[in-house]
């Protein structure tokens, strides 16, 4: 399975730096994230807000891929031309943006705002994605945000950078779910082959180790 980010690599050194990930497969790009879930008065999920932070390394090999005119900088189309290649890269993923329903997963949309800024040596990147159909406010919800291959690590420094936001909310219980990398590995140990790495049809099992908001409505 290849992971989104070599596609956003035009030369050598982010080709390089971001080939696709191995059974020893470990972050490579980290990532800082905020998650934002809406919902309205009509009690249902109709969007998520993502925004992502990422590390100056990274963020300097795609700064010296995408400044095509050379000054240094990333100018407005240059910055367009960097989230038009990341959103239709991530289309394979799901954008990276994970929602179940009682158990049950859903499916978002291709986002129609998706942008991209570089500010203090860090890029970062901040779309919309909404649900396929709106979800209503009830039995148990998880978001998550996470590379399935686990090449990029997508961190939220804090709880309170999963939030809900809208009027529909006042039902529903927040858990935010950080799971114990040495616990996952314990409880998982028996799935977790050579053979479940080598699928050549691909493994999430970045969901293993992601971080979720978890509500109860």
């Amino acid at each position: 399975m290849k992971s989104f980010l070599p596609a956003i690599a035009g030369a050598a050194v982010l080709i390089s730096l971001l080939s696709p990930p191995s059974a020893s497969a470990h972050p490579h790009v980290f990532a800082e994230a905020r998650l934002e879930v809406v919902a309205g008065a009509d009690h249902a999920v109709t969007e998520l807000r993502n925004v992502w932070r990422f590390d100056e390394v990274f963020s300097s090999s795609v700064l010296m891929d995408f400044d095509k005119n050379g000054d240094l900088k990333l100018d407005h189309s240059e910055l367009q031309d960097i989230a038009n290649t990341i959103r239709s890269s991530l289309g394979d993923y799901g954008y990276f943006t994970f929602i179940t329903a009682s158990g049950a997963t859903v499916k978002v949309k291709k986002p129609e705002v998706f942008n991209a800024d570089f500010k203090e040596n860090r890029l970062l990147v901040f779309f919309i994605v909404k649900p396929e159909k709106p979800i209503p406010l009830t039995g148990n919800l998880s978001f998550g945000v996470h590379d399935p291959t686990l090449y990029t690590s997508i961190d939220f420094k804090s709880d309170s950078d999963l939030v809900q936001s809208g009027t529909g909310w006042k039902d529903c219980k927040r858990t935010v779910v950080r799971p114990n990398p040495d616990e996952v590995l314990k409880q998982n140990q028996n799935m977790l082959t050579e053979a479940f790495f080598s699928d050549p049809s691909g493994t999430d099992y970045g969901k293993l180790f992601a971080v979720r908001l978890e509500l109860a409505c």
